[in-house]
């Protein structure tokens, strides 16, 4: 067996395990969430063998690495982060009806990733500039900003709908889908911890921009997008702080904050040349 096929039984388990959720909202029916999570569980113990094995692949082909240097193993782990970081969300606050909403986007990314003729789920040679110490820790730091990103917007968007709900005098609650009050401290929470693993993202990417090409910041196309997203969440934070900003507001940031989070991903890579446009192959 090799990490392909496994990476496309995480992707059914994504895809079904969000149909189990999406039934458990609509059929206001708690058991389809628990195979839901059983389904997610079973995904990401399956996509995580299959980073394993990616890994073990990249030996057999002489320039073992970290599974990390190209669009389709970014994707993939993008999406490992994703339903990771929602797993934990669910076993922490207890709220099943979150996947419904998160779950989604770890089956797009995968099923993204498998599908897209843009994407080469090839292994190659690391180029030299990838071949660093620093590649592990750049490029999980950003990703599990990234994910907790992508869970933040998931929330904004639930946050928006329900308040639509409720403004229209629909009760779709159910004990289902935590209040508008819970989903808003959760997308504050969730945004913080990604700004966090975002900036030490920054951080170790421009050490690890010094140690290959000279220089800690040279405003690549890639790093002038990271930064505008880092300021944009920077200043989603600080009117939260100093403002008293939540609800509606939070959740179109949250919203805006991710189509960013997008745009440096897939924007800089497939519309922008410049030092990082490798991930694109």
């Amino acid at each position: 067996m090799d990490s392909s096929l496994l990476f496309g039984f995480s992707m059914i388990a994504y895809i079904l395990a969000s149909a189990m959720y999406l039934a458990g909202l609509l059929f206001k029916a708690p058991r389809f969430n628990l195979a839901g999570t059983c389904l997610t569980i079973g995904g990401v113990a399956m996509h995580s063998l299959a980073t394993l094995l990616r890994w073990q692949e990249t030996h057999q082909v002489g320039s073992g690495h970290a599974p990390l240097t190209n669009m389709y193993e970014s994707l993939v782990f993008f999406a490992l982060c994703t339903a990771l970081l929602y797993l934990f969300l669910e076993y922490r606050y207890k709220m099943r009806g979150l996947g419904a909403f998160i779950l989604p986007i770890a089956a797009l990314i995968m099923a993204y990733a498998s599908f897209s003729p843009r994407i080469d789920d090839s292994i190659k040679p690391l180029i030299p500039a990838l071949q660093s110490n620093w590649l592990i820790a750049h490029v999980v730091t950003c990703f599990i900003g990234y994910g907790a990103f992508a869970i933040a917007g998931a929330l904004g968007l639930m946050y928006l709908l329900k308040k639509r709900g409720t403004q229209q005098g629909e009760q779709r609650e159910n004990g289902l889908l935590p209040s508008l009050t819970s989903i808003d401290e959760l997308i504050y929470k969730t945004l913080i911890f990604g700004f966090l693993w975002l900036s030490a993202g920054i951080i170790t990417g421009a050490i690890w921009a010094n140690e290959a090409w000279g220089t800690y910041w040279s405003w690549d196309p890639k790093e002038t997008w990271s930064i505008i997203t880092w300021f944009l969440y920077a200043l989603t934070l600080h009117a939260r702080f100093t403002r008293g900003w939540s609800g509606t507001r939070i959740a179109w940031l949250s919203l805006v904050g991710f189509a960013t989070v997008l745009f440096t991903y897939f924007g800089v890579n497939f519309f922008l040349s410049g030092l990082h446009s490798y991930g694109a192959s």
